[in-house]
């Protein structure tokens, strides 16, 4: 009983903290987790999500822009 008062005070302090600054969806769009000034740390978001986030990061990347016609 008292392993599981200790438990339960232990992830009341909990909050949803990142390794990394790059691995919070919020600062996908920084420009520290754009490539290439991420890819020499390898904090790139790409390395550091799990699958299931890779559709978020492709949605922060912005567009290209289009190529004109010559």
């Amino acid at each position: 009983m008292k392993y599981l008062a200790a438990a339960i005070l232990l992830l009341a302090g909990c909050d949803e903290q990142y390794r990394y600054f790059c691995q919070n969806p919020d600062n996908f769009h920084a420009e520290r987790c754009q490539k290439p000034r991420c890819q020499f740390t390898q904090t790139c978001p790409e390395y550091l999500v799990a699958p299931i986030l890779e559709k978020q990061i492709e949605q922060t990347k912005p567009a290209a822009e289009p190529t004109p016609v010559r």
